[in-house]
């Protein structure tokens, strides 16, 4: 053991028990550790994302050239039914009309399409009680009629009566041009 003399300045580069240095190899250390363990990982947690293919699903780019005013398409997105529908003048205004009528999910007509875009109604066509698919100009409102349990939506596609608790789901959609447009 050396002798330490009392006052004196110990040498900074003398072996010891410097904690800087200390410091620098425990973060070294768990760095090396992380990275050994994120290298065996990655294979495992990269394997969980979705495959190309159901990516591809994942998007639907429609024309909406084909969709005559008033008129309605369906298009299969998701597994689901996806109802496009080019409303006319006359259910804009309807649709309108009822934004301050007794909503059990209150919502805008507004609210339900793109601004700018009112023509254009892009709804997920399955019926928010039980997952059945309404159809189209029935029930009491104008709008669509779910035939299993009687549930009754207006032109907008918000629920007015009937056993389903929401909406008619709007999905994330843009326009890609005035004729086009991506859903998901």
């Amino acid at each position: 053991m050396a002798d330490t003399v009392v006052g004196a300045t110990p040498d900074p580069h003398a072996p010891g028990d410097d904690p800087s240095r200390r410091d620098f190899i425990h973060i070294a250390a768990t760095a090396a550790a992380v990275g050994a363990v994120g290298a065996f990982a990655w294979p495992f947690i990269d394997q969980m994302n979705p495959s190309g293919d159901t990516l591809a699903l994942a998007s639907l780019e429609f024309d909406l050239s084909k969709v005559e005013p008033g008129q309605q398409v369906v298009v299969k997105w998701r597994g689901k039914p996806l109802f496009v529908r080019n409303r006319t003048p006359a259910e804009i205004i309807a649709a309108v009309k009822d934004d301050n009528a007794s909503l059990r999910d209150p919502q805008t007509d507004e609210a339900r399409h793109k601004p700018g875009k009112a023509q254009w109604l892009v709804l997920v066509g399955v019926c928010t009680h039980l997952g059945c698919v309404p159809t189209f100009g029935g029930g009491d409102y104008g709008g669509w009629f779910c035939p299993c349990h009687g549930s009754h939506y207006d032109k907008s596609g918000r629920i007015r009566k009937g056993p389903a608790p929401k909406n008619l789901e709007v999905p994330e959609y843009a326009f890609l041009s005035d004729s086009k447009v991506k859903i998901g």
